[in-house]
């Protein structure tokens, strides 16, 4: 049967190519097939180290800041305030707003599902449905999606990876999903969209014994690398003198007009793999989708960029104001619980004595203890002006994370209805929910690699435990056959081409939150008695509803569109 690699299709049914493994590899003198030779040589692996030395020189201010910011997190930023002794208090206003919004953030965990843009593909899209929630949880992407936004709130970008590992499913392949560090990734400066770059660099510490398992022909070729990686301020020494910098590196390359990605793997400037040195990728590329395999997820926009700014930069300066205020209040506090005095140095008190407050009695000398002998030292409160600062900088703080009290649990006196409670919690959760919409468009691209990746990969069956219609578990075998690119076959004698199914990727929250139920079941309980499921009311209903905007709006119409018949 002729196959058609590049386009991965063949004349009656899109198929894959076989997989040869290391097939055209040449071996080293140990005999290790290490393909290290082809279009990928020495001159290929110079130019990209060069490159990412410059990518790094480009991102040197934003690395700074993101390790500064860990330090605030931790409320150990004092060390990087200019004058400070270093053994300042701090208060927790700032984290407490962090981990209020990833609470936020979490309570909203995303839940993901396919819509097919062919109703020929409706069954596929829903297969894709319940499969892909599967895959995420093996990864445990629950922690890598908390981990995320923890990263995301301090430095303003969480950067996910899903890349194809074919050691998983014990050899069988799967695909991997990462939270990946943002100071071991590099691109090209300037660009706004990760996927402009003309390069991008993942690079990770890995420890030599491990890359010896792996690339026998390694030995004695490990040691100290060129590339340094941004490192965050640790309690404890942490030693990397056992390991070494790999380097993934993604190019892409134009071939007759496509676009295609390149993946290539260097260890201390030995080249350990290349898809281009690969005859099984050499034409097609390494993924299919010809995207690199990253996506960033940012807070707030910067212009320039593929990168953001988090809350702990708009934050920061209020912080460091409260602690200033904050610590000379304390001082003061402290001053005054531990009074000092004048003693004349012609008096007769017995310092010691007096300094001692275990000791009942104080000595003095001569027949007389004048007034002038010792004397308190007065202090001045600290006026209310600047306790009144110090709360204004407070608020400020809140105010600038949308942290307000109602968002905590917190409501003003005399709100108790719990519509008026749901009422201030959605009016200060703007912030959160513009927030949470950014996260879902990153969580939306991750399934669309999600996607692509099982087309070009699920070659033979996997089996999956799923959710049935009616809440049983059920288990089922899927592979990619029914998601393939297919050839169209031939119409009036005239080739009609390849077809590639097509889906679109809707996110919503996994679970509401509590107050947005409880407004839920409010505006049930209205359009109930409203009369809105009358039937003799169909059309009154269905005009208001449209005007609407709530979650399961879609099926509420449908109910009403038929007389309350459940479908």
């Amino acid at each position: 049967m002729k196959k058609d690699i590049k386009n991965n299709t063949d004349k009656s049914v899109a198929e894959k190519p076989e997989r040869v493994v290391k097939k055209g590899y040449e071996k080293d003198d140990t005999g290790y097939e290490v393909g290290r030779k082809g279009i990928i040589d020495d001159e290929f692996i110079d130019k990209a180290l060069e490159t990412l030395k410059k990518y790094k020189e480009g991102k040197t201010s934003l690395e700074k800041r993101i390790v500064e910011n860990e330090q605030w997190f931790k409320m150990r930023h004092w060390d990087n305030i200019p004058g400070s002794e270093g053994n300042e208090n701090s208060s927790a206003w700032l984290f407490n707003s962090i981990a209020n919004k990833h609470a936020d953030a979490m309570d909203n965990y995303p839940a993901v599902s396919c819509l097919p843009r062919e109703e020929s593909d409706r069954k596929a899209a829903q297969i894709l449905s319940q499969i892909l929630p599967v895959v995420f949880e093996r990864n445990g992407f629950e922690k890598i999606y908390s981990d995320a936004w923890w990263y995301k709130l301090k430095a303003g970008t969480a950067v996910y990876g899903v890349f194809w590992n074919p050691l998983k499913s014990n050899g069988l392949g799967d695909i991997e999903i990462k939270q990946v560090d943002i100071l071991n990734v590099f691109w090209e400066p300037g660009i706004k969209d990760i996927q402009k770059s003309k390069s991008i660099f993942h690079v990770e510490l890995i420890n030599n014994d491990t890359l010896l398992s792996m690339y026998p022909f390694l030995s004695g070729r490990l040691g100290s690398s060129n590339i340094e990686i941004s490192k965050y301020v640790y309690d404890d020494t942490v030693d990397t003198s056992e390991k070494s910098a790999v380097i993934d590196m993604y190019y892409k390359v134009i071939k007759n007009g496509v676009e295609y990605v390149h993946y290539c793997k260097i260890c201390n400037g030995e080249l350990l793999y290349a898809s281009e040195n690969d005859p099984v990728y050499l034409e097609r590329g390494f993924y299919d989708h010809g995207k690199y395999p990253f996506v960033f997820d940012t807070l707030f926009v910067e212009e320039g960029t593929p990168c953001g700014f988090g809350y702990i930069d708009i934050m920061k300066d209020a912080q460091k104001q409260i602690d200033m205020l904050g610590n000379a209040l304390v001082r003061n506090a402290a001053m005054a619980t531990n009074p000092r005095y004048f003693i004349n140095s012609s008096g007769a008190v017995n310092e010691e004595e007096f300094a001692d407050w275990t000791n009942n009695f104080v000595h003095v000398s001569g027949s007389n203890l004048g007034e002038d002998s010792i004397r308190e030292i007065k202090l001045s409160g600290i006026p209310e002006v600047y306790l009144g600062i110090l709360n204004g900088k407070i608020d400020e703080l809140k105010e600038t994370s949308g942290n307000r009290d109602f968002s905590q649990g917190g409501v003003s006196s005399g709100v108790t209805a719990a519509s008026a409670i749901a009422a201030l919690q959605e009016a200060g959760g703007k912030l959160t929910r513009d927030m949470v919409k950014g996260g879902y468009r990153a969580f939306a691209d991750l399934n669309k690699l999600a996607v692509e990746l099982v087309r070009q990969f699920y070659d033979e069956p996997r089996f999956f435990r799923i959710v049935g219609p009616n809440g049983n578990e059920e288990f089922i075998a899927y592979d990619n056959t029914e998601i393939r690119v297919r050839n169209q076959g031939v119409e009036f004698g005239v080739e009609v081409g390849t077809r590639k199914p097509i889906f679109d990727i809707k996110v919503c929250a996994e679970k509401a939150s509590p107050f947005s139920k409880i407004s839920q079941n409010e505006l049930a309980l209205q359009l109930y008695n409203s009369g809105f499921f009358n039937p003799e009311m169909r059309s009154q209903a269905l005009i208001a509803i449209g005007m609407m905007d709530f979650e399961g709006k879609e099926n509420v119409i449908s109910h009403i569109s038929n007389g309350g018949v459940v479908l």
